[in-house]
C-alpha cells in the first residue's frame, strides 16, 4: 500500500503533547484506581475515567483487510452499527474515493507488520445519518499490527475524534498557562492530602523546582498548630465541596525568621463526571497588607484612645481620681499593667516645683491597674502598694525618665511576667509632676515607637489635669483658710443670749468636688448690751466668693459699730456689694450707689443677708432682710414658725429700700438663722427642706449644742455640695434689777441728781470701786446734754458683764472729741471720758441721740484709773 497523502500524515504536531498529557492523566487515574503502589489487587476504574472523557473507539482488521471486530464506541463515533461494520473494508467505507487508493496501500503496509499513527478523514454514510447527507470528520488513528491464533497478520485500531482531542489540548494549554503563569502560589492536592503539583511561584517561595514538592504534606510548610488547622479544613473541603475564601494562614519561609501571612482560597477539583479528584489551593502573600492593616488599626486604636482620654480624664478635680481615670483608659486597651506615681511634695501642696533635679525624690503610688493580675507592679524594683511612698534609685531607668523628662524603655526582668515596659514622665507646663508606667505581659506585642508617642500624649493629658487638680486643691485650701479665719472664733458670747453655731463646708467627692462658698455668720456686740446677729451668703463659689464674703463681713462689722439701724446697715452693704469684683472697688460702689438702676450686675457679687439687732434690756429684736431665707422662732411651749420678715432684694441689686420688723422675744425663746445649704439640695426642693428644718426644732429647751447636732443629723439628706451656716440663740433677757433708768429735767440741778442716782445704784450692786469714776463721767455726759442737747435727759445704767452708762437727749448734734489748748477752760470732757472708760461712743435714736461709756467690772486684779490723776493728765 502507498503512503497516505497530506490528509493522512503521521502525527508530529501538538496532539502528541495532548496525548502525553492525557496519558499522564490516565496513568494518574489508573494509579488512583489501583490503589497504592505494590497492591496486587485489581480494581475497576470508577465512572468518569479519562477514557470516558476522551471517548476512545476501537476496532480490529483481519488478515483479509476487513473489519472483524467493532466496539460500541466505534458505533457512536462513525454512526455504523456493528452488524454492518463487521466484514466491511474500512478504506472503502470511510475514506473518500480520491484517497482510497492511497488508503489501500497504507493498509497493506499495516498488515505487513508496520505500526502507524496519523490523522485520517472519514465520512459517515448517509444511511446512518437518518435523513442527513452524511457528515465528515477527522479521526486520529493508532494502528498496532497483531496476529491471529493461526499466525496470520492482522491489526488493532484505536480511534479518537480529533475534535475531542483538540478540545482537550485547548483546555490543557489554558490550564497550563494559568497554572504556570499565575502570580499567585498554586498547589494541586490529591485526595490523600499530598501535593500533586505546584506552580513556579509557589516553588520560588519555598525553594526547589516544582517537581521537588510532589508528595509533600501541609506539615512540611506550616508550624504544627497551623498545619493541623489547615489539614482539618482541607478534609472538610474534600468531603463537603464547600469552598473556602480568604482563609488566613501564618507561617515562615525556609531560612527566614520573619512571620508571613497568606490568604488561602480552597476549592474541590472534580473530573468531567463530577468525581472529586483533589483540592486546588490558591495562596496570596498578604504580609504587607496585614502590616498596613495593623498600622491602620493601631492608628484607629490610638485615635480612639485619645478621644476616650479626652472624654474621661479630667472630669474630677481630685489628684488620685484623675490618675485612676488615666489607667481606666489605657488598661486593657493599650497595655496590661499600669501605675501612676506622683511627687509627694506635690500631694502635700508645695508651691515650688516638686522633686529633686536628679529624679530621686519621694513619690507616692496613687493608682494601679492590671488586666492580668492584682499583684502590685513595680516596673523597676520591688513591688509598691497603692498609697505607699517610695523613690527610684539614681541609676534606674525611671529616675532617668524623671530627670530628663523623656520616656524610656525599662528592661524586662528575667523570668518575670512583663516583657515590655514604658516609663513616661508626666509633664505639665514644663514641670514633671510624676511618672506613669505602662507594661505589656508576655504574649502581647512589645511597645514600638508609635506606642511610645501615644503613651507620651496620654501621660501629658493626664499631667495637665493633675496639675489643674493640684492648683484647685491649693486654691481650695487657701479659700478654706480665708473663709474660716473670717468666722467668729469658738462660740461667740453676747449679753442676754445663749449662742451656738455650726459651719460645715460643702460635701465633696471624687467626681463632684466642692468649691468654697461665701456663707458666713457673725455675732457683734453693740453698745447698751445689744447684739447684732448676722447670717449671709455670697452667690457663687471659689476664692473670689470667699474674698467677697470677707469684705462684706468686714463691712458689716464696721457698719454695726456705727450703731446704724438694721435697714441702714443693709442699704450701705448693698452699695458696697455693687462695687465688689469690679475695677475701682469703692469708686465702683459709689457710682453704683448714685445710679442704682444702671449698675451692671455682671460686675458685682450678689449676696443675701439677714441682719438682726437684739436688745437684752427690752428683749426686742429688729430684723432686716436682703433676699435671705426667713429666721425661725421657737417660743416656749409652741411649735417652730418662720418669721414674716420681708425678704427684700439681694445685696448688689440696688434701688430698693429695706424694711424692718421688730419682734418681742419671750424669755427662753429660740431664734435660728441659717443659709440655704441647710435646707436646699439638688435632690430636695427648698420647701421640703424648710419644712424638715422647722420640724427638727422640737425641743427648744435642750442645750443649744444638742439642738444644733440634732438639726444637722436630721437634715443630713437635705444638704449636698453647698456650705452650711447655722446660728442659734436662746433669749435670756437682762433682769430688771440689773437696770437703773431715770428721767431728768432740763435744768442744772439734774447734774447733781444724776451723780446721786448713779452712786446709789452702784452701791446697791456692790460696785463701790466704780463709784467715783462713774460719778465723774456721768457728770460730764449730763453736762454736755444740758449744754448741747435738747429736751429731757434720760440716764440709764446697765449691769451685765460690764457696766454701761447711757445718757439720752433729743438733740441731733453728735458729740465730737477735740483737743483743748492749755489756755482753754473747757473742752476736755470727752477726753476725760475716753481716758477713764473702756469704751465710749454715740449713736442716733429715733428721737435724738445716746452718748454712752462702758466700764469693766472690778475683778480684784485690774486696778481702776484714779480720776484725780486722769484730770491732772489733761493739763
Amino acid at each position: 500500500m502507498s503512503e497516505i497523502p497530506a490528509k493522512a500524515t503521521e502525527s508530529k504536531d501538538p496532539s502528541d503533547g495532548a496525548r502525553t498529557e492525557a496519558a499522564d492523566a490516565a496513568a494518574a487515574q489508573a494509579r488512583h484506581a489501583d490503589g497504592p503502589s505494590g497492591d496486587g489487587m485489581w480494581q475497576s476504574s470508577p465512572p468518569g475515567s479519562i477514557y470516558d472523557y476522551i471517548k476512545v473507539a476501537s476496532f480490529s482488521i483481519g488478515p483479509d483487510g476487513l473489519v472483524d471486530q467493532w466496539s460500541l464506541r466505534a458505533e457512536q463515533l462513525f454512526g455504523i452499527p456493528a452488524e454492518h461494520a463487521v466484514g466491511m473494508d474500512p478504506i472503502e467505507a470511510f475514506i473518500d474515493s480520491d484517497l482510497r487508493a492511497q488508503g489501500q496501500r497504507k493498509m497493506a503496509e499495516i498488515l505487513d507488520g508496520r505500526e502507524w499513527t496519523g490523522v485520517v478523514p472519514f465520512r459517515v454514510p448517509s444511511s446512518a445519518a437518518e435523513g442527513e447527507c452524511g457528515r465528515e470528520g477527522l479521526a486520529e488513528v493508532y494502528v498496532m499490527p497483531t496476529r491471529t491464533e493461526e499466525g496470520e497478520k492482522a491489526a488493532v485500531c484505536i480511534v479518537v475524534d480529533v475534535r475531542t482531542l483538540r478540545s482537550i489540548e485547548t483546555d490543557l494549554a489554558a490550564s497550563q498557562a494559568i497554572f504556570g503563569q499565575s502570580p499567585f502560589g498554586f498547589v494541586l492536592i490529591d485526595p490523600e492530602l499530598r501535593v500533586r503539583r505546584v506552580n513556579y511561584r509557589f516553588a520560588s517561595l519555598f525553594g526547589g523546582s516544582p517537581d521537588d514538592h510532589r508528595g509533600r504534606g501541609v506539615h512540611d510548610y506550616l508550624p504544627r498548630p497551623e498545619a493541623e488547622r489547615v489539614t482539618a479544613t482541607l478534609r472538610r473541603v474534600l468531603e463537603t465541596g464547600d469552598s473556602i475564601t480568604d482563609m488566613h494562614v501564618t507561617g515562615f519561609l525556609p531560612g527566614s525568621d520573619e512571620r508571613r501571612h497568606w490568604s488561602i482560597n480552597l476549592y474541590r477539583v472534580r473530573s468531567g463526571s463530577g468525581r472529586p479528584i483533589g483540592i486546588a489551593w490558591l495562596g496570596t502573600d498578604i504580609t504587607a497588607r496585614r502590616a498596613a492593616a495593623r498600622e491602620a488599626a493601631a492608628a484607629r486604636r490610638n485615635l480612639a484612645l485619645l478621644n476616650e482620654a479626652g472624654a474621661r480624664i479630667g472630669n474630677s478635680l481630685d489628684l488620685e481620681t484623675t490618675a485612676r481615670e488615666l489607667l481606666d483608659v489605657v488598661v486593657p486597651g493599650f497595655c496590661d499593667l499600669a501605675t501612676v506615681d506622683l511627687y509627694q511634695g506635690l500631694l502635700a501642696g508645695d508651691e515650688t516645683p516638686p522633686g529633686l533635679a536628679d529624679g530621686s525624690a519621694e513619690l507616692r503610688r496613687v493608682a494601679f491597674a492590671s488586666a492580668v493580675s492584682d499583684a502590685p507592679f513595680a516596673g523597676s524594683g520591688d513591688p509598691v502598694a497603692v498609697g505607699a511612698v517610695h523613690h527610684y534609685p539614681f541609676n534606674s531607668p525611671c529616675a532617668d525618665a524623671l530627670r530628663t523628662a523623656r520616656p524610656l524603655y525599662v528592661p524586662a526582668e528575667e523570668g518575670g511576667l512583663v516583657q515590655s515596659t514604658l516609663a513616661v514622665p508626666m509633664v505639665a507646663h514644663d514641670t514633671v509632676v510624676g511618672l506613669a508606667q505602662f507594661a505589656r505581659t508576655k504574649g502581647s506585642e512589645p511597645f514600638g515607637d508609635r506606642d511610645r508617642d501615644l503613651a507620651v500624649e496620654l501621660a501629658a493629658r493626664a499631667a495637665v489635669c493633675i496639675d489643674n487638680a493640684r492648683l484647685y486643691r491649693r486654691e481650695h485650701e487657701r479659700a478654706l483658710i480665708l473663709q474660716r479665719s473670717l468666722l467668729p472664733p469658738g462660740d461667740p458670747v453676747a449679753s442676754g443670749l445663749d449662742i451656738a453655731c455650726r459651719y460645715l463646708p460643702g460635701n465633696s467627692s471624687a467626681d463632684r468636688p466642692s468649691e468654697v462658698g461665701g456663707d458666713w455668720f457673725d455675732v457683734i456686740e453693740l453698745p447698751g448690751h445689744r447684739t447684732a446677729l448676722v447670717v449671709g451668703d455670697v452667690m457663687g463659689r471659689g476664692l473670689r466668693a470667699a474674698v467677697a464674703m470677707g469684705e462684706l463681713r468686714s463691712a458689716v462689722r464696721t457698719l454695726a459699730l456705727l450703731d446704724l439701724e438694721p435697714a441702714e446697715v443693709l442699704s450701705a452693704l448693698d452699695e458696697i456689694a455693687r462695687g465688689l469684683g469690679a475695677p475701682g472697688g469703692v469708686q465702683q460702689a459709689t457710682r453704683a450707689a448714685r445710679r442704682p438702676r444702671e449698675a451692671d450686675l455682671s460686675e458685682v457679687y450678689l449676696a443675701t443677708c439677714v441682719y438682726a439687732v437684739y436688745d437684752s434690756v427690752t428683749r426686742r429684736c429688729t430684723f432686716a432682710n436682703a433676699g435671705h431665707l426667713p429666721p425661725v422662732l421657737v417660743e416656749p411651749g409652741e411649735d417652730a414658725l418662720m418669721l414674716d420678715v420681708p425678704p427684700g432684694m439681694p445685696l448688689g441689686v440696688g434701688g430698693e429700700p429695706f424694711e424692718e420688723v421688730e419682734v418681742e422675744l419671750p424669755e427662753g425663746a429660740l431664734l435660728a438663722l441659717y443659709t440655704d445649704g441647710l435646707v436646699e439640695s439638688r435632690d430636695h426642693p427648698l420647701d421640703e427642706g424648710l419644712q424638715a428644718f422647722v420640724g427638727a426644732l422640737t425641743d427648744p429647751s435642750a442645750p443649744l449644742e444638742d439642738v444644733c447636732d440634732h438639726v444637722l443629723n436630721t437634715l443630713d439628706t437635705h444638704h449636698g455640695e453647698d456650705d452650711i451656716a447655722l446660728l442659734m440663740a436662746r433669749v435670756q433677757g437682762l433682769p430688771a434689777d440689773s437696770v437703773g433708768d431715770w428721767t431728768l429735767p432740763r435744768e442744772p440741778r439734774s447734774v447733781g441728781r444724776a451723780r446721786e442716782y448713779a452712786r446709789g445704784q452702784l452701791l446697791s450692786w456692790d460696785l463701790e470701786p466704780l463709784v467715783d469714776t462713774t460719778e465723774l463721767l456721768v457728770s460730764e455726759l449730763v453736762t454736755n446734754a444740758l449744754r448741747y442737747g435738747e429736751g429731757d435727759i434720760r440716764l440709764r445704767l446697765l449691769l451685765d458683764r460690764t457696766l454701761v452708762c447711757e445718757v439720752w437727749d433729743s438733740g441731733l448734734v453728735q458729740p465730737r472729741r477735740r483737743r483743748a489748748r492749755d489756755t482753754d477752760e473747757g473742752g476736755r470732757g470727752l477726753q476725760l471720758v475716753g481716758l477713764l472708760s473702756a469704751a465710749w461712743g454715740s449713736r442716733r435714736t429715733p428721737r435724738g441721740k445716746t452718748v454712752w461709756f462702758e466700764l469693766p467690772l472690778p475683778d480684784g486684779e485690774n486696778g481702776m484709773v484714779d480720776p484725780a490723776e486722769a484730770l491732772l493728765s489733761l493739763f
